[in-house]
């Protein structure tokens, strides 16, 4: 337990280089014992089919022909085998019963190989042997010896047989030569196949160090850092790197969504606390002044009380519009199960808006020059929606408000409605001083006023256009403008068709 928590203590380099050099590891050592096991028993195989052939070419053979030959000498010199893996051989000829008869190059009866720990070798057991070689022990050493013996005469087992070992110590030496060797090179093949891939983990891993130097930046506040593309797309390393990256763009964004929330929220309470407090200054004033009795006359009173009235009007005019934003912004976030949208969709057509519209117009500024057409210009079109009626007349109201609030008296004003691509529009337009590039990106902020001054003469709170594009966005359409400074200006609502 304690070796596996110093592990988890190591690096990922070190983890990696430590768990690869311990497979190779043992893909050498099992290497090795493979090679050494498929070299041992083909040799040994080789070894005793020697030890056969010389057993049988004793038994064709009369032991003084033998003899003769070859002196009893335990040496290598000693050979009749002839082979290079059996060495310091010793042969002896057999009795029925067992006992020695000739050992080869001299001598009969009695046992000489006293150092060989040879089994009794009877007709029986040279029989129930059938030639299988086996293994000597040798007194007073741990070399292997290997025997095999073979009757004289396999139809006359009273012959007797033949006797032969053999050291097969140049087997073992072989083997052993073999396994240093590959010991010898497997560890120069780990020392240098650990350092080659200690410089491919180096490598492998510096996009994850490139990574982390990266999340460490952006931990520190630079939320424009990148994880550069330092691998293939394809590969984990590169597929990280680019959901790093995604993830980092869209946290970057709603970081920067949130200061803009936040300090479009600052504006708005800013600005919304401005337009709160002076109607309420207002009314505070002449409060105060009929209760400090400045107000001698019933013509001061009533005078004082008439513009209380309008101020107060003013005031839940503002709350009303702040509260019907706020409504439609909750619809828009997702609003909750108790919340309910101020809308009470029905089938429609744009015509009815556009007309009422048009009367609206004529009667708040009878000397405006002001028509109802088609898109075109041309005759009026069915624009059939499913919308809020009353609400889409405050919508069109605000935008025909507007138009007579910040053009010159006079100016023409044209009210088109009709289809176009699938969507049913309607659009406002004037031939006014126009609107900068400025004022057409900013015009349905909240509290925005193309006035950035104070004063009442160009417009009220600046909600009217704010409101237009909440509820035209509620109704799932979109409102936008087109204007160039001292071209006039153009109001288009686009709302999807409904099928009536």
């Amino acid at each position: 337990m304690r070796f596996w928590r110093r592990i988890r203590r190591l690096s990922l380099r070190a983890r990696l280089l430590l768990i690869t050099t311990a497979l190779l590891a043992a893909a050498l050592v099992i290497n090795s014992v493979v090679v050494v096991v498929a070299m041992y028993g083909p040799l040994r195989e080789r070894a005793d089919g020697q030890l056969r052939a010389s057993a049988r070419l004793m038994a064709l053979l009369p032991p003084e022909v033998i003899a003769k030959f070859t002196p009893p000498v335990r040496s290598t010199a000693a050979n009749p085998t002839n082979s290079d893996l059996v060495k310091d051989v010793y042969a002896e000829y057999l009795t029925a019963d067992g006992r020695t008869e000739v050992v080869v190059g001299g001598g009969s009866g009695g046992r000489t190989a006293d150092w060989l720990r040879l089994p009794e070798l009877n007709a029986g057991a040279v029989a129930e042997r059938a030639g299988r070689v086996f293994d000597v022990p040798v007194t007073g050493s741990e070399t292997a010896w290997r025997a095999v013996v073979l009757p004289r005469d396999e139809t006359d087992p009273s012959k007797g047989s033949v006797l032969i070992a053999g050291s097969v110590a140049q087997v073992q030496e072989i083997a052993d030569r073999a396994q240093n060797t590959c010991l010898v090179v497997g560890g120069i093949t780990l020392v240098l196949l650990s350092g080659v891939g200690l410089l491919a983990l180096r490598g492998g891993l510096r996009p994850l160090r490139s990574i982390e130097e990266t999340s460490a930046a952006i931990a520190g506040g630079d939320l424009s850092r990148r994880v550069p593309d330092l691998a293939a797309p394809r590969t984990e390393i590169g597929r990280l790197s680019a959901a790093l990256n995604g993830m980092l763009g869209r946290i970057e964004s709603a970081v920067a969504a949130r200061a803009a929330s936040e300090a479009r929220l600052r504006r708005f309470v800013a600005d919304a606390s401005h337009e709160l407090r002076t109607p309420l200054a207002g009314i505070r004033g002449f409060t105060e002044m009929y209760r400090m009795g400045a107000l001698s006359g019933r013509e001061d009173v009533d005078r004082t009380m008439d513009r209380i009235e309008r101020e107060s009007v003013r005031l839940a005019a503002i709350v009303e519009d702040l509260l019907l934003l706020a409504r439609l912004d909750e619809h828009a976030a997702g609003a909750t199960e108790g919340s309910t949208l101020p809308l009470h969709l029905a089938p429609m057509d744009l015509r009815t808006v556009a007309a009422d519209a048009l009367h609206d117009l004529r009667a708040l500024a009878p000397s405006r020059p002001a028509r109802l057409t088609g898109l075109d210009g041309g005759p009026t079109a069915p624009a059939p929606v499913l919308g809020d009626e009353a609400r889409l007349q405050q919508v069109v109201s605000n935008l025909v408000g507007n138009a007579i609030a910040h053009t010159p008296d006079g100016t023409p004003v044209r009210i088109g409605v009709g289809t176009a691509h699938g969507h049913a529009v309607l659009e406002v337009a004037d031939h006014g001083p126009g609107l900068s590039r400025e004022a057409a990106g900013r015009v349905f902020e909240r509290f925005y006023r193309a006035d950035s001054s104070r004063s009442r003469t160009t417009g009220g709170a600046g909600l009217g256009l704010a409101i237009v594009h909440s509820l035209v966005t509620a109704h799932g359409g979109a409102v936008s403008v087109d204007g160039s400074e001292g071209g006039g200006a153009t109001f288009r609502i686009s709302l999807p068709v409904a099928d009536c």
